[in-house]
């Protein structure tokens, strides 16, 4: 077994993992300030309260792994995209600083606060996150020395800025699924409008983003020529997507949640098919991007880390599987709710 390319796909199942799990609760943030009332919006908390740390770890995850498995690449992306991991790690604090300080205090003033910052942190950091992918699929200005040779600005271009909108519209639709899954009565029924008005605009910026793609970097598609059975996953992310208001019109909101994360477990499919092999392509010389050959660790190292993942994997899916099911069901406020 190629040890490198096993990697190269155990980090696309940790990105796909995190973007499904931690992209519907960035969406509930996303639609935070859409409800009427501060009961309202104490539910759209509570519904991701007991989890939304656990999805989490998908990410720190994520992050350990790219570090033992290629670290060249971790350096390169990480020395390059400084300002903007500060700026998410920023976003990502006040989410959960927010969701924890809000209810302390009866106040107007302080309770709105909170909910503008805990909803500016979710879009923020989920146009961050596409503006990464877009920044991948782009390439970045690497040198020979697999240094970032750029700046903060030359992260911002058009195309990035598309992705990072389309992030936001795919993660507000995951969670206007979710919570038309979550909650009950006349908020349920908002949500309802949400989903479609979401959708509308997830469509809308996926055609966008695509034609985009496909108009200014025909490159992407090379690897869908060597390997036709990519294919298949095109034909399934299409229908995924067609689903969504199939599955909304017939009043089953889990049966469109499931439309929904297959929808993104495709996207990042294609995203990981567009790149391979390389992790960080170089805008300024292909021949100087980073690849899962020449920014590997060693093959004992791929190894090693390799029966841990098989050893460890199993338990976070346990863990994530019995959360969520202990958590199942409608939201509701208690006495130890947000």
């Amino acid at each position: 077994m190629d040890l490198n390319i096993l990697w190269f796909v155990l980090l696309g199942v940790l990105l796909a993992g995190y973007a499904v799990l931690d992209g519907f609760d960035l969406g509930v943030g996303i639609l935070h300030l859409t409800v009427r009332d501060d009961e309202e919006r104490r539910i759209l908390m509570n519904s991701i309260g007991p989890i939304w740390d656990g999805n989490e770890v998908w990410l720190v995850t994520f992050g350990g792994a790219l570090f033992a498995a290629f670290p060249e690449a971790y350096a390169t992306v990480f020395s390059g995209f400084y300002l903007a991991f500060m700026l998410l790690l920023c976003c990502l604090i006040f989410r959960a600083v927010s969701m924890e300080f809000r209810s302390k205090r009866q106040s107007l003033r302080w309770r709105r606060s909170w909910d503008v910052s805990f909803s500016a942190a979710s879009i923020v950091a989920t146009l961050l996150f596409g503006v990464a992918v877009g920044n991948a699929i782009k390439g970045l200005p690497i040198g020979p020395d697999k240094e970032f040779a750029g700046t903060f600005w030359d992260l911002l271009g058009p195309y990035q800025i598309v992705v990072g909108l389309l992030a936001v519209a795919t993660f507000a639709m995951h969670g206007s699924i979710y919570l038309y899954l979550k909650t009950e009565g006349g908020l349920q029924k908002r949500m309802h409008d949400w989903v479609w008005r979401t959708f509308g605009v997830f469509v809308t910026m996926y055609m966008l983003t695509t034609i985009f793609t496909l108009a200014t970097m025909p490159e992407v598609t090379h690897n869908f020529t060597d390997y036709p059975i990519g294919w298949i996953v095109v034909v399934l992310n299409v229908l995924a997507i067609a689903n969504i208001p199939r599955a909304i019109m017939k009043d089953r909101p889990g049966y469109a949640f499931f439309s929904s994360a297959c929808t993104i477990i495709a996207l990042t499919f294609l995203f990981g098919v567009a790149l391979f092999p390389n992790l960080v392509v170089s805008s300024l010389d292909p021949a100087w991007s980073l690849t899962v050959y020449n920014a590997a660790s060693s093959a004992t190292t791929l190894g090693i880390m390799a029966w841990i993942a098989l050893l460890g994997m199993p338990f976070v899916l346990t863990y994530t599987i019995i959360i969520y099911r202990v958590f199942r069901g409608k939201v509701r406020i208690g006495s130890f709710s947000y």
